[in-house]
């Protein structure tokens, strides 16, 4: 454990490459080239954000994008698309405030419960969640096609 951020704010299109950079430590093999766009996307969606865990030096240590999530069969939620800190900055409460300010920004949009899906093999991001009051709800398959 390094440091800990010094604050939460919303990402800028210039966080691309250091999101992308913490993209891999998620597991997930992004093209920086792809980030400016998916990041601009992201912020101009109102029923989504794009939240970073800054350092003192205003680097980006940890990421958490979040998004409406209405449903016809339950009120309006909130979702965790992705939340990542940095290995260096680990267990330092980092991912704790990205998540209360992900439920804060939920909650000003009259979302009444926040979801967040885990690869069932991500055992350490299971405990994290369960720390900050999170229930295990239900075990799924996600299944994919590519489209032309």
């Amino acid at each position: 454990m390094v440091t800990t951020a010094t604050r939460i704010r919303r990402a800028v299109p210039a966080d691309a490459p250091r999101l992308a950079e913490l993209a891999v430590q998620l597991g997930y093999d992004v093209d920086p080239g792809d980030l400016p766009e998916r990041v601009s996307a992201i912020l101009a969606d109102p029923r989504a954000d794009l939240l970073v865990a800054a350092d003192a030096a205003d680097e980006a240590i940890g990421w958490l994008h979040v998004e409406l999530k209405p449903s016809l069969l339950s009120p309006i939620a909130a979702q965790v698309r992705g939340l990542v800190v940095d290995e260096r900055h680990r267990s330092a409460g980092v991912g704790a405030r990205l998540l209360d300010a992900a439920e804060r920004w939920a909650e000003q949009r009259d979302c009444r419960e926040m979801l967040v899906a885990t690869r069932v093999t991500r055992e350490r991001a299971h405990g994290f969640y369960r720390r900050q009051g999170y229930a295990l709800l239900k075990t799924s398959h996600m299944f994919s096609k590519p489209l032309a």
